[in-house]
């Protein structure tokens, strides 16, 4: 679990490296709110399309060759992003991170669950990867670009080097498992009896698909608009995003140890409600206290985020890739959608009014995920 957390760290750090490149194309390139977003649409749409498809490639097939090859792939589109300055190559260079980092999570998150051997707390582990790297992305593009300037971007291919090596060992790791315990943990762990509950999955991804509009709408705008509303130039608004990130990774570990108290979907349901006070605090709060809610909206979206895939495996027991690539990943990228939306509303009006719509958000994800019930008790109840 450790070397698969470390290597989902190395692919979602360019994720997070999409929005965090969005303040330098702004700057060296003049780019309007409605063109900045439109490079995140770019890394979020063909991710959003290709997604439910490797979910069931891998539903039928096992490809674990899949993790080393998206993690280079993914790094290699970031690195390119920065190259030149025609903006139809940048888009089509964030396009192909996207394809990388989408093809990557389905089997992932099925390797994650049977080497977890479906233990929430550990599949929080493995989610945490994936919020520390979305917290070191604009660490690591600060570092790069603002000392080379975008024409720098090929160094961020690094940790995807490095990921594609940890993936290569965590999947020797597993195998070497199974064969030790001659597949016994791995069918225990990998699978889940039951019929596939399609209403419920279909109502904790419209949730998802909430709480990746509000994250996705926050990582986009985020450090523009804590320049805005709280002065400080650059640093703020990096500090402001690393904020966002971190709070991220605390909150998925914090997800975990909950579950494992009171339940998966009463804490699902207590952090999408905590979320809306915590998103209405980013917009409304000005000054430095605005710091603390962007940490707190952060572990709100961030405390059932490893607990969506659980569930969605759990919802589509026979679909297992499936429920991966949808809660994993699509509704994670699908949040891109709405950027260029945001951007647009930004340019004619202001970022404040822009990003008012997403306190709404988490309200509606609580009121899809209300009466959903745990997963053996749906489908129980279906017979």
């Amino acid at each position: 679990m450790l070397l698969l957390s470390l290597g989902h760290a190395c692919v979602d750090v360019y994720q997070g490296a999409v929005a965090a490149l969005v303040p330098f194309f702004v700057s060296e390139r003049a780019y309007t709110y409605a063109a900045a977003s439109g490079v995140v649409l770019a890394a979020s749409l063909l991710s959003s399309v290709v997604q439910p498809l490797f979910g069931a490639l891998t539903d039928r097939w096992a490809m674990p060759w899949l993790l080393p090859v998206s993690t280079v792939v993914g790094g290699s589109g970031a690195a390119l992003a920065g190259v030149g300055g025609n903006y139809a190559l940048t888009l089509l260079a964030v396009a192909v991170s996207g394809i990388g980092v989408a093809a990557y999570h389905p089997e992932a998150a099925q390797v994650a669950r049977q080497a977890s051997r479906g233990s929430h707390t550990a599949m929080s582990w493995f989610s945490l990867g994936g919020n520390v790297g979305f917290a070191a992305a604009p660490l690591m593009v600060s570092a790069v670009v603002a000392t080379g300037g975008l024409r720098a971007s090929p160094l961020l291919v690094v940790p995807a080097l490095a990921g594609a090596g940890l993936c290569v060992a965590a999947l020797r790791s597993v195998r070497a498992r199974e064969a030790a315990a001659d597949g016994e943990g791995a069918v225990a762990g990998a699978a889940v009896s039951g019929e596939d509950d399609w209403p419920s999955f279909v109502r904790l991804t419209g949730a998802i698909v909430c709480r990746s509009i509000v994250f996705t709408g926050l990582s986009t705008f985020i450090a523009l608009y804590v320049r805005e509303r709280a002065g400080g130039g650059q640093v703020a608004g990096t500090v402001a995003l690393f904020v966002l990130y971190l709070g991220g990774a605390a909150g998925t570990v914090a997800g975990g140890r909950l579950a494992a108290r009171y339940g998966r979907l009463p804490v699902v349901r207590w952090s999408y409600a905590a979320t809306v006070l915590a998103v209405a605090g980013v917009v409304l709060v000005p000054g430095p206290l605005l710091y603390v809610f962007v940490a707190l909206a952060s572990a709100g979206l961030y405390v059932p985020f490893s607990l969506h895939i659980t569930l969605g495996q759990d919802y589509l027991p026979r679909r297992m890739g499936t429920a991966s690539g949808v809660t994993l990943g699509l509704t994670v990228s699908i949040g891109g959608l709405a950027s260029p939306l945001i951007g647009a509303v930004a340019d004619a009006v202001s970022l404040r009014v822009a990003l008012a719509p997403l306190i709404a958000l988490p309200a509606l994800g609580w009121l899809l995920l209300r009466t959903l019930r745990e997963p053996g008790a749906a489908v129980a109840s279906s017979r």
